[in-house]
């Protein structure tokens, strides 16, 4: 009966630790840009985050809102369309290392002779059970892996992805990554 009520209360204290009530607490922070809880669901909307011109940011605590306010914080850089979801920061109908007009930067298409590099955006397609697509920046880039961080995953702000070259062609080792953006 002991062992019940304790693990009772300790499943009890696990899931209120990351309730609802800690959305949009700090979690982590690169290049101090902070990146927000978002709670345990990734489609958890908490109104709209605006920058102090009235600069659309994009959904509280949504990946794509902390993408938008890196690059605004770090690069002062405005995409010129502030809509859309994960997915579509990356355009399928423009050509390898082509200008990206609605996000202001140069796209680049996985596989590629072009190596990632650190703060490039990373665009993840859709997938199943995730129909928006998901993006985050890359905050190291080594000779077998890169390193992102995000936001709205849930408490895992950092995530390592293997990186392939094979002759003169990178590869992100996830497939569900159509590429990168990048400010250059």
């Amino acid at each position: 009966m002991v062992f019940r009520i304790s693990l009772f209360c300790l499943l009890l204290v696990c899931c209120s630790f990351h309730s609802t009530n800690d959305v949009g607490k700090k979690i982590d922070s690169f290049n101090g840009v902070p990146i927000y809880y978002n709670g345990l669901e990734f489609t958890n909307v908490s109104g709209r985050s605006i920058s102090a011109d009235g600069y659309n940011l994009g959904l509280k605590y949504q990946c794509v809102e902390f993408v938008k306010r890196y690059y605004l914080e770090v690069f002062h850089h405005k995409m010129p369309d502030t809509f859309g979801h994960a997915k579509d920061y990356f355009d399928p109908t423009l050509t390898d290392r082509a200008f990206n007009k609605k996000r202001g930067l140069m796209q680049y298409r996985n596989v590629r002779e072009y190596k990632p590099q650190v703060n490039d955006i990373v665009v993840y397609d859709s997938y199943p059970g995730n129909n928006y697509g998901h993006v985050a920046i890359i905050s190291r880039v080594m000779e077998t892996e890169i390193e992102i961080v995000q936001q709205n995953m849930g408490l895992k702000s950092r995530a390592k992805i293997p990186l392939v070259n094979f002759y003169q062609y990178w590869t992100i080792a996830d497939y569900s990554i159509l590429g990168w953006l990048r400010k250059e």
